[in-house]
């Protein structure tokens, strides 16, 4: 199968996961999962993608009905515009600008989105704004730093081996933020002690829960830890997508939120690498084969002891699912006022088969938090951290940026 034939399910298979109706907005976010789903790239990097595209359509609808203040400026038009024409050269024009390998198949779905808009000026003037708005986005954001070179140096000394992939997005600290002052500006305290009493516990819960021959893990812990392998835009989206056709919200409403769930999303990936970065925390596959070095009898050494799955290439602490889903809560929470929503439903291409649901957005990320334990990935103490920086950046996104005129 080729690219584009790949690419065509992954949207059929994507779209499956939302059974409700879609707008324009929902629709091209669909088609930019799907895209980045087949052209894996660390979540970071594909956030930000997804941040760019979504804020260009909001600029461009908001541009034709001007409730919110814009993300960059004004977007000043002179005529009659269609909204829709707007929003779909937006997202085209961005992710043609940032991934020239997908050009066949983005231009191949505006051509299909454009087709259901009358011809007339109206669809005209929608396209001219909405490349207008990806232009202004794609300079804007050109030397925010996610092109910096990795210069990241491990611990070593003169000839002594060390393991050698490249960690992932180290230069992600230094990414100019969308809508945070810094990356640090909700950087954590540094992790808890190693000669306290919560270290303990957390060491031997991972150590008995996540290991990958585990006897105490549960079926359903397993499961879960299986369905959250999957990282990336796939494992929000979906459920993004599912609000907006559930609570009936505008072609703009829907524009404004996509845009802030993608720039808390991709603000929590800065904030988390930046804490990473700073603290370099080990994992537990490190922790627990070099348990000895802490001299502490509670804490057993295990010398061959395996996570469930493969460790990510970066530092433990703090957990970068759960910001990222934190992140994406806190939005939902502060927009609608609850963290009750109407039934969401997610499947998993790490989990075939397996189908979850939610009625209770902290419920989701709880669920997403406690999974890295039963992987092997994160120690508690870490999940709790990231879910409160999430809700954190959340809020402030959603109270600081595109906020009504």
């Amino acid at each position: 199968m080729n690219g584009k034939s790949i690419f065509v399910a992954l949207i059929g298979i994507l779209g499956a996961m939302q059974v409700a109706r879609a707008d324009m907005v929902t629709d091209w976010n669909d088609q930019a999962v799907a895209m980045l789903a087949v052209r894996p790239l660390p979540s970071p990097v594909a956030d930000r993608i997804m941040a760019m595209m979504h804020v260009a359509i909001f600029d461009a609808v908001n541009a034709v009905e001007p409730r919110y203040r814009p993300y960059l400026q004004r977007i000043a038009i002179e005529a009659p515009v269609s909204k829709e024409a707007a929003a779909a050269a937006a997202a085209a024009a961005v992710l043609a600008g940032l991934r020239p390998d997908a050009a066949v198949e983005v231009d191949a779905q505006l051509t299909a989105s454009l087709s259901a808009i009358a011809e007339g000026p109206e669809k005209a003037s929608g396209v001219k704004l909405g490349k207008t708005a990806a232009e202004r986005i794609l300079a804007a954001r050109a030397n925010d730093g996610a092109g910096a070179t990795d210069t990241y140096r491990p611990k070593t000394k003169p000839g002594v081996y060390i393991p050698t992939p490249l960690t992932a997005t180290s230069t992600w600290p230094g990414v100019k933020p969308f809508a945070m002052q810094s990356g640090s500006q909700f950087r954590p305290p540094p992790p808890i002690a190693l000669t306290s009493a919560q270290w303990i516990a957390d060491y031997n819960e991972i150590k008995k829960f996540g290991s990958r021959n585990s006897t105490e893990r549960s079926a359903r812990q397993t499961e879960d830890a299986r369905f959250w392998l999957m990282v990336g835009p796939v494992s929000y989206y979906p459920m993004a997508r599912q609000l907006v056709a559930q609570k009936h919200i505008s072609l703009l409403d829907s524009a404004r939120f996509l845009a802030l769930v993608s720039v808390a999303i991709e603000d929590s990936y800065i904030a988390v690498m930046d804490a990473k970065y700073t603290y370099e925390f080990w994992r537990p596959v490190t922790a627990i084969r070099n348990g000895d070095q802490m001299r502490n009898s509670a804490m057993a050494r295990d010398a061959a002891w395996l996570p469930l799955g493969e460790t990510p290439m970066h530092p433990e602490y703090p957990c970068a699912h759960c910001i990222a889903s934190g992140a994406f809560a806190s939005v939902v929470e502060t927009l609608f006022g609850s963290a009750d929503v109407p039934e969401l439903s997610m499947t998993s291409p790490t989990a075939p088969g397996v189908t979850h649901h939610w009625t209770n957005i902290r419920a989701y990320t709880n669920e997403v938090s406690e999974a890295r334990i039963w992987a092997g990935f994160h120690y508690r103490f870490s999940t709790r951290v990231g879910q409160e920086m999430g809700r954190k950046i959340g809020q402030h996104v959603a109270r600081s940026v595109m906020q009504p005129i």
